[in-house]
């Protein structure tokens, strides 16, 4: 069985410093949390889907929880998902999310596109990633973008990506707190 740590641990050594917001480190750093006090250091488990009360009252109002630096959207989504198929196949996902991410940052990203890249590695299809990674290769190909053009390379993947966005009706932004 691979732990969260271990998988953290693994991607760490992997991934850049931009991928991994949160990291080696997260329960010490935000020890006040409900969900790390119920399941991890109350129950023992990694995360609220193995669970047996899971979904509780904890998780109920989840479709109102605004956004800090990274979306929350995908959390409940993600337990429900590792409830029915397990942790193991969530973290090869979210492994090929890592990669895929990786792919867009050292490839296509201007200095301007690294909130838009990460939000689309967390909010997208993995499928539809893999796509839109795939369909702006070929676009760069046949317009014939120099390799340094990284304006016109993210360009053209957000292109994608926000099709993809808008025909699944997922919005790329952040939900933030209206002043």
């Amino acid at each position: 069985m691979v732990s969260t740590a271990d998988f953290v641990q693994d991607t760490t050594q992997k991934a850049s410093p931009d991928v991994l917001d949160g990291g080696p480190g997260f329960f010490e750093k935000h020890p006040s949390c409900g969900f790390i006090t119920c399941c991890v250091k109350k129950k023992g488990l990694e995360v609220c889907a193995q669970c047996d009360e899971f979904p509780c009252n904890r998780t109920e109002d989840s479709e109102n929880v605004l956004d800090s630096f990274v979306s929350h959207r995908k959390t409940f989504p993600n337990l429900n998902w590792i409830k029915e198929h397990g942790i193991e196949a969530f973290l090869e996902q979210q492994k090929k999310r890592i990669a895929l991410l990786q792919k867009m940052m050292q490839g296509f990203n201007d200095g301007r596109s690294k909130g838009f890249f990460h939000l689309s590695a967390t909010l997208l299809p993995l499928t539809d990633l893999e796509t839109a990674l795939r369909n702006a290769e070929k676009q760069l190909e046949m317009d014939d973008i120099a390799t340094d053009d990284m304006k016109s390379k993210a360009l053209i993947l957000k292109g994608f990506l926000n099709a993809i966005a808008e025909r699944e009706n997922i919005e790329l932004q952040l939900r933030k707190k209206k002043a």
